[in-house]
């Protein structure tokens, strides 16, 4: 099954992932990969490891929502071309977004871990979502910031009893969430900055080959 999918998309790369954006898969993909990061960062990160949302934070999370949405309404029927246009408009909104919110959150990030003082503007315990919804009311534990821009280690409760794991993993990340704690290599902003990269990317490609199907079967018919 594999080797033919591989074949098919040397053969014909184009008409490939055109067929493929055809199919719930691929959207469904999109669907499950932004939940999981959106529920990893509340579950884990957030409640476990205590790591305290920012502004910024809350933003990017909104961002990673309109993409799942997106999927997950494409999916229904991938074929319908108006459910179509809706998961790429949510998908591109939302990556483009979050790849704003990102980049800001990095310059913080930089700034206050070089005592910058002009760098630090942007981070507001209010925060303000697109189109004015109250989602810090309505769901205050997803979307409430809690923390400060910039600084995103473990800020354990007093009188918080931890598990051995969860003891393990506020001294892994003492210093701040790092791809690779110990010579802070990648930080928060910078991953999800990379994360929203690849999905322009693998959404661009597949927006470009339908549009080339499309125009190509108008253009036989």
């Amino acid at each position: 099954m594999l080797s033919k999918l591989w074949n098919d998309l040397k053969s014909s790369p184009v008409n490939t992932i055109a067929k493929w954006q055809d199919a719930r898969f691929l959207w469904l993909l999109m669907a499950f990969v932004s939940i999981a990061l959106i529920i990893v960062a509340h579950t884990i990160f957030q409640h476990y490891v205590h790591m305290a949302p920012c502004e910024q934070c809350v933003y990017i999370r909104f961002a990673f929502f309109c993409m799942f949405f997106g999927g997950l309404i494409t999916a229904i029927n991938p074929k319908k071309i108006i459910l179509k246009i809706i998961g790429y408009a949510l998908g591109f909104w939302g990556i483009i977004q979050g790849i704003g919110y990102s980049v800001k959150l990095n310059a913080i990030h930089h700034a206050v871990h070089s005592d910058d003082p002009f760098g630090v503007q942007g981070c507001s315990a209010e925060p303000s979502f697109p189109f004015g919804l109250p989602l810090d009311k309505w769901f205050p534990d997803w979307f409430k910031p809690t923390g400060d821009c910039g600084y995103d280690n473990p800020i354990v409760p007093d009188g918080t009893e931890l598990s051995s794991l969860q003891q393990w993993l506020v001294d892994f990340y003492s210093d701040g969430w790092y791809l690779i704690p110990s010579h802070h290599f990648i930080n928060m902003a910078q991953a999800c900055l990379f994360a929203y990269i690849v999905c322009l990317v693998l959404l661009g490609a597949m927006l470009v080959c339908w549009l080339i199907e499309l125009i190509k079967n108008r253009k036989v018919n």
